[in-house]
């Protein structure tokens, strides 16, 4: 299934607390469970603006309508075709 990256513009998101951040991933987590098993949140990357999140997902319209139902934004979802780390130099 296709992995998806997905840039959310929150500004002051990395003054957010524990509690917020934990809030925030309960209410998706919630609303995952509500969705099925065809979309999966893998891990999110706090900066001080925006949240990068790791999804898979059959398609990038189910990571919007995730978004949507969660009032969460997404301003880009993006497709990896690939992955590349220092291993990939070692070839």
């Amino acid at each position: 299934m296709p992995k998806y990256i997905i840039e959310r513009e929150i500004p002051g998101a990395g003054a957010l607390t524990a509690a917020d951040l934990q809030g925030i991933s309960q209410k998706s987590c919630g609303i995952l469970s509500e969705m099925g098993s065809s979309i999966q949140w893998l891990e999110s990357f706090v900066t001080n603006d925006k949240i990068y999140c790791v999804y898979i997902a059959p398609d990038a319209e189910t990571v919007k309508e995730h978004a949507e139902k969660g009032g969460f934004p997404a301003n880009s979802i993006a497709e990896v075709k690939t992955i590349i780390s220092p291993i990939t130099a070692e070839a």
